[in-house]
């Protein structure tokens, strides 16, 4: 079986085949082909420029493995600034003795999520450590988005507005895990890892008003709205049953002793709009594949200031706690 060997990373003719047999096979375009030691590009607009590791292990897992999940990750940071995704960076750290095919399996993985959107890996680097040195294969990605909706942040959200998710939550870090320790459960726990900018371009030409936009990835649901409601300063408070779970994830979760708002999602996305644009906004994503399971799940309140509060479906509330510690490490 063909092997990554350190020679593939010592910039000579090894490396050199590398990139032109495999990155240009998937990754080209007239940018990346001019191998300069940086790409020039043509940009006249306002950007949002984001940079992300991925370690994840296992690199391989139900609904995609560590190449799509960096393409999807970087895109979805920009996507949430309201950002059109255009330009990537991408560099490897490769493990000596990672077979060819996985690598192979990986980019061309990459090349297929980038289609969905249309960003251009347009510069990169590989390096490969000698065996023992890193676990298997980790990617840094830098993104360039267009800026095509100016205003999304945390500190906007105000009394009244209505928080939104576009499906179910904690399918990834359910997937990672129930994957990791080798837990088999009824039903499917697949990655919902996938690239939101399509979702997020309909939502904006829809005219919605997006007061603030987040993927929840490490720490879940739990660590975005703890975060918003500190940063805009309000409560919010989430009807518990209006949040979307998958039965086979709920199901983990009790076995484990887990909430289900603190496992990460790498294809969702969490919305806050005005009361009065709330239903539009559920609408516009059901209309698309990615949020075919939108909920309207809670709103802003003037109590509680800087808190998250979950409300039973019998009326009790309970404060939805921030994520402590690592619950499960490497999970992107």
């Amino acid at each position: 079986m063909k092997q990554i060997l350190l020679s593939h990373g010592g910039g000579g003719e090894e490396t050199q085949k590398l990139i032109k047999e495999l990155f240009f096979k998937y990754f080209s375009n007239p940018i990346l082909e001019k191998m300069e030691d940086a790409a020039v590009l043509d940009l006249n607009s306002k950007l949002a420029f984001t940079t992300d590791s991925f370690t994840v292990s296992p690199i391989f897992f139900k609904g995609g493995n560590i190449g799509k999940l960096a393409i999807a990750g970087t895109v979805n940071d920009l996507a949430m600034m309201g950002a059109k995704p255009k330009y990537l960076s991408c560099s490897f750290i490769i493990e000596e003795g990672l077979p060819f095919e996985e690598l192979e399996e990986i980019v061309k993985s990459m090349a297929d999520e980038m289609k969905k959107t249309g960003v251009q890996i347009v510069t990169g680097d590989t390096k490969v450590v000698p065996k023992g040195s890193a676990d298997k294969i980790f990617i840094n990605t830098t993104g360039i988005g267009e800026i095509v909706y100016e205003g999304i942040s945390a500190h906007n959200i105000e009394e009244g507005d209505v928080i939104l998710v576009s499906g179910t939550i904690g399918d990834h870090g359910a997937c990672i895990m129930a994957q990791r320790e080798g837990i088999e459960l009824e039903g499917n726990i697949s990655s919902d890892c996938a690239s939101l900018w399509p979702l997020v371009e309909d939502l904006i030409n829809s005219g919605i008003t997006i007061k603030a936009m987040r993927d929840p990835t490490r720490g879940g649901l739990s660590a975005v709205l703890n975060e918003w409601a500190e940063q805009s300063n309000i409560g919010i408070e989430i009807e518990e049953e209006k949040i979307p779970v998958k039965d086979e994830i709920q199901g983990l979760c009790e076995l484990l002793g887990l909430e289900p708002y603190t496992l990460a999602n790498e294809g969702k996305l969490i919305l806050a709009v005005p009361e009065n644009e709330a239903e539009k906004a559920s609408e516009v994503m059901k209309n698309n594949e990615l949020g075919k399971d939108a909920q309207i799940i809670g709103k802003a309140i003037s109590d509680y200031k800087g808190k998250v509060i979950l409300k039973s479906p019998y009326g009790s509330k309970r404060i939805m706690e921030p994520p402590a510690g690592e619950l499960l490490p490497r999970i992107c």
